[in-house]
């Protein structure tokens, strides 16, 4: 396997010689490699292979990907913006100039390693204002008039309507055999249909707009530098078009929950408002673009993609557990009901977060 590895990075346009590879990061979804080069002064490079069973077309997410690289360079050079190489990723093109390869039916791609920057897996109150002014500076960047037009990497990623209606069809269909158990849950989920799908009624009607949003934003898609200030925004799989109050809920709905996503004791389930109030500060201050409207629906987010996801583990749990890892038998369900304990909170708690995004 190493080897073939050897074999495939020599296939992209990389200065120097590949020397080491190890593997880098723990995503879920694209196996990522550290390609190290010689002589030392050669740059590194990452060398990925793409999940072609979660992006089917990948021609449009590569174009996506250049599309927005080349449009976040073009914009910090207008600013006259410093060390533009380690601001943004640099896609690497094959010996034949394409932007991916496919070797034994296996999609890979390459990008320049950015020197001296790290990722957290863990989150202060610091480090959730830094990385809300991160994506909030992201999502200015591609609200630019003159930024690209990108197509869905993931159709219906983040749209609530689609995800209820996968809800509606497995309980219908019940492959598993499981609805009737957990017709309780479904039914509450259902009740909020309505309220749920809000933004897509408002752009329906030309009040919200779509902007480009990065659909999964976690610290850990963050670059920072050795002092310890954002550098840029990574893993841009599925950067498409959405409603930038879908990314601010994602961020909180992991990040400012005081228990984990599948957390068994639902005690310890709750919202953590050190880690909105940070996190809500960094973006507004940096989201620029942001209308009245989108501005007062941020913590409508939290609350729409915490639903969302509990939509999405019941259809898993209620289908037979087709699409989320499991470790055991009852784990879809225990994301669910954990997912469902955090809505609870983020209901109690909508009046506060809501007093708090108007003092911003």
């Amino acid at each position: 396997m190493k080897q073939n590895l050897f074999d495939i990075a020599r296939l992209f346009q990389i200065k120097g010689s590949p020397d080491k590879i190890t593997r880098l990061g723990n995503g879920l979804i694209n196996d990522t490699f550290l390609v190290t080069t010689l002589p030392p002064d050669a740059p590194d490079y990452v060398l990925q292979k793409i999940n072609h069973n979660v992006f089917k077309d990948v021609d449009l997410l590569q174009d996506n990907i250049l599309k927005i690289t080349d449009h976040i360079r073009h914009c910090l050079k207008e600013k006259d913006t410093g060390d533009i190489d380690r601001r943004t990723l640099i896609l690497v093109p094959t010996s034949e100039g394409a932007l991916y390869t496919v070797k034994d039916g296996q999609y890979w791609r390459m990008t320049v390693h950015i020197p001296r920057s790290f990722t957290h897996e863990t989150l202060t109150p610091h480090m959730a204002e830094l990385t809300g002014q991160a994506f909030g500076e992201f999502h200015a960047l591609l609200s630019h008039p003159l930024a690209p037009n990108l197509k869905e990497t993931i159709p219906n990623f983040h749209n609530t309507a689609f995800r209820i209606s996968q809800l509606r069809e497995a309980i219908q269909d019940d492959p598993a055999g499981r609805a009737k158990s957990v017709s309780d849950l479904s039914e509450r989920l259902l009740a909020r249909e309505e309220e749920m799908t809000l933004p897509f009624h408002l752009a329906e009607q030309g009040k919200l707009p779509k902007r480009i949003t990065h659909c999964d934003t976690k610290v850990n898609n963050i670059l920072f530098d050795t002092d310890g200030t954002p550098l840029c925004v990574i893993d841009l799989d599925t950067t498409m078009p959405g409603f930038v109050l879908s990314d601010f809920g994602d961020f909180l709905r992991t990040a400012g929950n005081t228990g984990a996503e599948d957390e068994a004791d639902l005690s310890k389930v709750a919202v953590n408002m050190d880690i909105f109030r940070a996190f809500a500060k960094g973006y507004v201050a940096s989201a620029s673009f942001l209308t009245p409207l989108e501005k007062e629906l941020l913590p409508f987010g939290v609350m729409m993609l915490t639903y969302m996801q509990a939509v999405r583990f019941l259809t898993d749990y209620i289908n037979g557990d087709t699409y989320f890892r499991i470790d055991e038998p009852e784990h879809n369900l225990r994301r669910t009901r954990a997912q469902m304990k955090l809505l609870e909170d983020i209901d109690r708690c909508l009046p506060e977060m809501t007093d708090f995004i108007k003092t911003l």
